[in-house]
């Protein structure tokens, strides 16, 4: 399989670094609101955080396999294309261009801003017109170039990390004010317990989104075989103790009814334990953190319709694959992006938009997982420079661990299943009635 032209020039610690940086996002400061009002204890929290890394190890080392035997430009795009054909493909990429992306946007931008009035006590009116602010301001950065954008990230990395480490080694050393048992594990007396697993597991999901791209670096690592299994099992085993381990400090800094529900429970946590000055620090931490996130999402989401459009997939194809003359961004599909994000944040909360974006993307990543087993057969003589370890167990884990996603949130928020299911449903039709106007044109 060709590798694209890609040069073998990362390490081990190249590779580990980059997938840190693709899955820590804001979900670590801001889903102990969801995750403790499903789970409804202070030790099933800290389950599913543990179970939502585990899953994603397992998630992370099947799609490997696919991502070093398929490595183009595209990622899940081409695997599912290469396996099931271009109409499912068109169905990942209309999903992530309408849900999967601007909903990362609005959500994140909902959540920087209220934390900015929480920060400088603004009134809450101002909550949505700071929202479309936030995102109004990146689209246009990286109007700028790719090389902007892509600085913003860098530097905003450094910054993502700061809060957590302050947060947990702080958090630890400082005397518990709340004291809780980690067994036997419990659900709140009101809830069922397999639904507030089920429902907890979901809501951790959006902390560790961004596995999918992590085995998208394969063709630009020196020893694939050896380092993408390492940079995988290692790199989201660091992160999985990290979340639980800030969860932990949550925990013990916080009463769980002051976590519940509490989009800024990481701020008032950090002034907790560094008081006023230490806390406001933190949260402008928090702040850039999460403005690097959505910097990220805004980055990478303009060039999905601009991909569609560039392959003439979608109607107007010919307006969204037009660039701008000097810094070559295709502006057009940044504004629909934009326009998509600003209609979600006029219409849905924080967990709503993350509950629909991650039941979306694992539909498409349970069809990823099912993938490896159909190539494995179909196609045996496959140069796959990288197995899944463990195999048929470990992509059977992830497959598991991915439909019970699934399955939880259809029993417990239908409406949202269907809405997600609906919106991604529509693109399929859009794609066969472009390609017969297509045909006819021609």
């Amino acid at each position: 399989m060709e590798q694209n032209g890609l040069k073998r020039e990362m390490g081990l610690a190249s590779a580990l670094a980059t997938v840190m940086g693709t899955v820590i996002g804001g979900g670590v400061f801001f889903k102990v609101a969801s995750v403790t009002t499903e789970a409804g204890t202070a030790n099933l929290t800290l389950f599913v955080w543990l179970l939502g890394g585990l899953l994603t190890i397992c998630a992370g080392l099947t799609v490997a396999e696919l991502a070093t035997a398929i490595p183009q430009t595209g990622g899940a795009i081409k695997y599912i294309e290469y396996t099931y054909g271009k109409p499912w493909a068109f169905l990942l990429g209309w999903a992530q261009m309408l849900i999967y992306f601007p909903a990362n946007v609005a959500a994140l931008s909902i959540v920087f801003s209220t934390q900015l009035i929480n920060l400088f006590h603004l009134t809450a009116g101002l909550l949505i017109p700071l929202a479309i602010l936030c995102a109004v301001s990146l689209t246009l950065i990286n109007f700028l170039g790719a090389r902007v954008g892509g600085a913003l990230q860098v530097v905003t990395l450094i910054f993502k990390l700061i809060p957590i480490a302050l947060i947990v080694i702080f958090g630890l050393l400082t005397p518990a004010p709340v004291h809780f048992s980690l067994l036997p594990l419990t659900a709140a007396p009101e809830h069922n317990f397999w639904t507030a697993l089920g429902s907890g597991l979901l809501a951790t999901m959006f902390a560790y989104d961004g596995w999918l791209n992590v085995g998208s670096i394969a063709g630009e690592l020196k020893r694939p075989k050896r380092d993408l299994p390492l940079a995988i099992v290692l790199g989201l085993a660091l992160i999985t103790l990290i979340y639980v381990v800030i969860n932990f400090v949550f925990l013990r800094t916080l009463p769980l009814t002051a976590l519940q529900g509490n989009l800024n429970a990481a701020a008032d946590a950090a002034f907790q334990i560094f008081g006023n000055l230490g806390g406001k620090l933190v949260t402008i931490g928090i702040l850039i953190s999460v403005y690097g996130a959505i910097n990220g999402y805004t980055l990478t989401g303009m060039r999905i319709p601009f991909a569609l459009a560039y392959e003439n997939q979608l109607p107007f194809s010919q307006y969204l694959r037009r660039l701008t003359p000097h810094t070559k961004v295709p502006y057009l599909a940044g504004l629909f992006e934009l326009a998509v994000a600003i209609i979600m944040m006029l219409l849905g909360s924080f967990d709503l938009l993350t509950d629909m974006l991650v039941f979306v993307i694992w539909i498409f990543s349970c069809l990823i997982f099912i993938a490896v087993f159909i190539l494995r057969r179909r196609e045996p003589e496959m140069v796959r420079p990288y197995k899944v370890p463990g195999y048929p167990v470990i992509p059977l884990l992830a497959l598991a661990g991915g439909l019970f996603i699934l399955v939880a949130t259809f029993l417990t928020q239908p409406g949202l299943a269907f809405t997600g299911l609906g919106l991604t449903a529509i693109g399929l039709p859009l794609y066969y009635w472009h390609q017969y106007m297509q045909k006819r044109t021609h």
